[in-house]
């Protein structure tokens, strides 16, 4: 089961601005030691961070089919993605367990980061005919 693991932090100013520089490398090694473990295990898929909100772009077709590109971030988000994984588990309990790990991260002073975790399925790739048909297992018999 193929899972997205989105790491969501608050919305202000890049989470690790202010961050001492032993915190930055001890966090960064967090996840490189992750990482190498989910390659090790056959989990890993993918993996990304993502740079500040305020770096984000709304995007949106115009009339003529061109793009029309406003700032951000958007004032009503209350936090943002920081970060996601897209992990091949055996079940959801293992999902939650990797996302429990992440959310052990190092944060600053040594702190843990205990940042919440979203875990999503993905749905299975088929071409619906119905897309109102589709769930995370694929279509609706």
């Amino acid at each position: 089961m193929k899972f997205m693991v989105q790491m969501n932090v608050k919305h202000g100013p890049y989470q690790m601005q202010g961050w001492a520089p032993e915190d930055i490398k001890r966090m960064v090694g967090f996840m490189d030691d992750l990482n190498k473990d989910l390659k090790t295990a056959g989990q890993w898929v993918t993996a990304e961070g993502l740079v500040s909100p305020d770096q984000a772009r709304l995007v949106t077709a115009k009339a003529d089919g061109s793009p029309s590109v406003t700032d951000g971030p958007f004032a009503e988000s209350k936090e943002f993605i920081a970060g996601f994984w897209i992990i091949d588990v055996k079940d959801e309990t293992e999902a939650y367990k990797f996302a429990a790990r992440v959310s052990s991260c190092p944060g600053p002073a040594g702190s843990r980061s205990t940042c919440p975790l979203k875990c999503v399925q993905l749905a299975k790739r088929r071409r619906p005919t119905n897309l109102m048909a589709w769930t995370p297992d694929g279509l609706k018999a």
